[in-house]
């Protein structure tokens, strides 16, 4: 695994911020492990943007993934499978970056999360745009 360090855009740290005081939820790597889980759940890759990563939230593998990291570096390397990415090392960080940042801002936009039980409601969706 090489992804030691997730920093964040500032658009996507107010936009986490949005999401905490909606959902109550109070710290930053749940929310950031809904937001890799939601862009996962999409079916399109996420666009290759150029993420300008000059926000001060920075947090380790560790604290994003906690006792799941095996699981959330598993399903990360499948959906770049899937994608017909490569595995390198590169590509990978890359695309949990894009999946983060495009997962914080399906969050924050999405009707249904106006609190917690709005945002486990998504997790019973069969469909996650629905």
């Amino acid at each position: 695994m090489t992804i030691d360090n997730i920093r964040l855009s500032q658009a996507a740290r107010d936009q986490l911020i949005t999401l905490k005081r909606r959902t109550g939820v109070a710290t930053w790597n749940v929310l950031c492990r809904w937001a890799f889980c939601r862009s996962l759940a999409e079916p399109a890759p996420p666009p290759a943007l150029q993420l300008t990563l000059d926000s001060n939230i920075e947090m380790s593998w560790k604290v994003f993934a906690g006792d799941y990291g095996d699981i959330y570096w598993g399903l990360l390397r499948f959906r770049c499978h899937a994608d017909g990415r490569s595995l390198d090392d590169e590509t990978l960080a890359t695309q949990f970056r894009l999946h983060l940042h495009r997962g914080i801002g399906y969050l924050v936009g999405d009707p249904r999360v106006t609190d917690v039980v709005g945002l486990a409601g998504i997790g019973l969706s069969d469909d996650p745009a629905a």
